[in-house]
Protein backbone atom coordinates (compact mmCIF):
# COMPACT_ATOMS: atom_id res chain seq x y z
CA UNK A 1 0.00 0.00 0.00
CA UNK A 2 1.71 2.97 -0.89
CA UNK A 3 2.03 6.12 1.12
CA UNK A 4 2.48 9.63 0.71
CA UNK A 5 4.99 10.97 2.58
CA UNK A 6 6.33 14.18 1.43
CA UNK A 7 8.71 14.96 3.99
CA UNK A 8 10.68 12.10 2.47
CA UNK A 9 10.75 14.12 -0.58
CA UNK A 10 12.46 16.73 1.30
CA UNK A 11 16.25 17.71 0.30
CA UNK A 12 16.85 18.75 3.95
CA UNK A 13 18.44 16.47 6.41
CA UNK A 14 16.26 14.38 8.63
CA UNK A 15 15.47 16.86 12.47
CA UNK A 16 17.51 16.42 14.70
CA UNK A 17 21.02 15.64 12.76
CA UNK A 18 23.82 17.92 13.95
CA UNK A 19 25.27 20.16 10.90
CA UNK A 20 28.83 19.13 9.86
CA UNK A 21 29.85 22.62 10.74
CA UNK A 22 28.75 26.32 11.38
CA UNK A 23 28.89 26.92 8.15
CA UNK A 24 27.02 23.94 7.00
CA UNK A 25 24.43 24.88 9.19
CA UNK A 26 23.80 28.46 8.08
CA UNK A 27 23.74 27.23 4.64
CA UNK A 28 20.92 24.88 5.70
CA UNK A 29 19.31 27.55 7.21
CA UNK A 30 19.73 30.32 4.63
CA UNK A 31 17.94 27.40 2.02
CA UNK A 32 14.98 26.52 4.74
CA UNK A 33 14.31 30.39 5.10
CA UNK A 34 13.74 30.56 1.04
CA UNK A 35 11.63 27.39 1.13
CA UNK A 36 9.38 28.77 4.47
CA UNK A 37 9.11 32.35 2.77
CA UNK A 38 8.29 30.90 -0.87
CA UNK A 39 4.53 30.10 0.88
CA UNK A 40 4.78 26.65 -1.24
CA UNK A 41 5.11 24.28 1.63
CA UNK A 42 1.83 22.13 2.84
CA UNK A 43 1.41 22.51 6.73
CA UNK A 44 3.26 19.53 7.98
CA UNK A 45 6.35 20.22 6.17
CA UNK A 46 5.85 23.75 7.37
CA UNK A 47 5.59 23.31 10.66
CA UNK A 48 8.56 20.51 10.31
CA UNK A 49 11.14 23.16 8.47
CA UNK A 50 10.31 25.70 11.16
CA UNK A 51 11.27 23.27 14.26
CA UNK A 52 14.14 22.52 11.83
CA UNK A 53 15.14 25.97 11.29
CA UNK A 54 15.00 26.40 14.99
CA UNK A 55 17.18 23.69 15.83
CA UNK A 56 19.97 25.26 12.91
CA UNK A 57 19.67 28.35 14.97
CA UNK A 58 20.41 27.04 18.19
CA UNK A 59 23.71 25.53 16.55
CA UNK A 60 25.00 28.36 15.05
CA UNK A 61 24.20 30.30 18.69
CA UNK A 62 26.32 27.80 20.13
CA UNK A 63 28.69 27.75 18.03
CA UNK A 64 29.57 31.71 18.03
CA UNK A 65 28.85 31.83 21.16
CA UNK A 66 31.61 28.71 21.83
CA UNK A 67 34.04 31.17 19.37
CA UNK A 68 33.28 34.36 21.58
CA UNK A 69 34.11 32.32 24.66
CA UNK A 70 37.03 31.00 23.26
CA UNK A 71 38.17 34.78 22.09
CA UNK A 72 37.62 35.58 25.46
CA UNK A 73 40.21 33.27 27.40
CA UNK A 74 42.64 34.05 24.85
CA UNK A 75 42.64 38.00 25.27
CA UNK A 76 42.71 37.31 29.23
CA UNK A 77 39.16 38.41 29.29
CA UNK A 78 39.44 41.48 27.35
CA UNK A 79 38.08 41.91 23.90
CA UNK A 80 41.08 44.11 22.10
CA UNK A 81 39.37 46.06 18.42
CA UNK A 82 41.44 44.44 15.68
CA UNK A 83 44.31 46.58 14.51
CA UNK A 84 45.20 46.85 10.73
CA UNK A 85 48.99 46.09 10.67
Amino acid sequence: MPTSKAIANDSTPAAGLAPASYEAALQELEQLVSRLESGQLPLDQLLTAYQRGAQLLAFCRDKLSAVEHQIKVLESGELKPWEQG
